[in-house]
């Protein structure tokens, strides 16, 4: 029996029963594919369910404003994803007559749609002989096929693309990519996979030469960038504050934020109230305080944020203030989000 006849058997039996599955509709599976990019399927779901209850179609999420998009997002991280949905939608709307491309080489047409989702949407909804290279994958196919190879190098990338399309199953194209994804997700998992109770164990070249725990490759990740955020929490005798749009192209770009000041280390209270008073950023200043004396720190894919909440009053009015208890409604980052629900004024 072929390795594609195995996943396909253990997958008719083992396969989860997710919404995304029930459904050759090309706006939903893109949905699905861009919200599970990185994510786990349990923390993924909520997100989806909202998503096509808020915008149930392609042309409602088209027309849809950015900051919803944007706030229904939050928590997932990578905002840039979501801005791509976005405009993905727009495209689609304006250049494509709101229905999706329905080749890879079309999809690939779409901002935010690369290999592997224009491979997925290709093959789940239009039966097109594309393999689908994920995370799952490359773990699958490395270690049943002993490849030492990194699989984030441009070799590498290469060799699995051409591995996935040698072996996958033509005819059965939708259940085999869909099974091999599900196989690396739930039975060649990264840590302590079910080798015992595998339909692959008798010819798995890492179980064979005891390489399972160090296979697939990987190259040396970018070094990790430090940073140290303060977060100037205002508050007038109304109970408004201040937030400010992220712009730029860096991160969290079009998110909402407290007034922000990075330093290249902790602060003290005196040093932080000499920045402010420099850069007149606070009028009739009350009181200061610190939120947090340990700092949050907030991991991100090649930076790491130190992140401190300073708590400011002031008795002047906050002309362009928010009320305090509107500040949910905007989209802002998880770490923000957090501060918001467990700050009491």
């Amino acid at each position: 029996m072929s390795f594609a006849q195995k996943i396909l058997n253990w997958y008719h039996i083992h396969h989860r029963d997710l919404p995304w599955r029930q459904t050759r509709e090309p706006y939903k599976v893109w949905l699905s594919e861009i919200i599970l990019q990185q994510t786990r399927v349990a923390q993924g779901m909520p997100y989806y369910l909202r998503f096509v209850e808020a915008f149930p179609t392609v042309y409602d999420l088209a027309k849809a404003p950015e900051e919803q998009v944007l706030k229904l997002w939050q928590g997932l991280g990578y905002y840039s994803r979501a801005r791509n949905l976005h405009q993905s939608a727009k495209m689609v709307v304006k250049d494509f007559n709101g229905e999706f491309p329905k080749t890879y080489k079309g999809l690939k047409l779409l901002k935010g749609v690369g290999d592997y989702t224009a491979s997925a949407i290709a093959s789940f909804c239009f039966d097109e002989p594309e393999p689908v290279v994920d995370g799952n994958v490359y773990r699958v196919l490395s270690r049943y096929f002993g490849v030492d190879m990194a699989i984030n190098s441009t070799q590498g990338i290469k060799y699995f693309k051409e591995l996935a399309r040698e072996v996958m199953d033509e005819e059965h194209i939708r259940d085999y990519n869909q099974g091999v994804m599900e196989f690396g997700a739930i039975q060649c998992t990264p840590k302590k996979p079910y080798c015992t109770s595998c339909p692959l164990q008798e010819s798995c070249m890492a179980l064979k030469e005891n390489k399972v725990d160090v296979l697939p490759v990987k190259q040396n990740k970018t070094k990790v960038r430090d940073r140290h955020f303060n977060y100037l929490v205002l508050l007038d005798g109304k109970e408004n504050t201040i937030l400010e749009q992220r712009i730029g192209k860096g991160i969290w770009q079009n998110l909402y934020q407290f007034p922000l000041i990075e330093s290249k280390k902790k602060l003290l209270a005196e040093e932080l109230n000499q920045i402010i008073k420099e850069k007149e950023l606070i009028p009739e200043q009350e009181s200061l305080s610190l939120y947090n004396n340990e700092p949050i720190v907030h991991k991100l894919s090649h930076q790491h944020l130190y992140t401190h909440f300073w708590i400011i009053k002031t008795s002047c009015i906050l002309k362009e203030g928010i009320a305090w208890k509107e500040i949910g409604n905007f989209p802002v980052p998880v770490l923000i989000a957090d501060f918001i629900e467990t700050f009491k004024i």
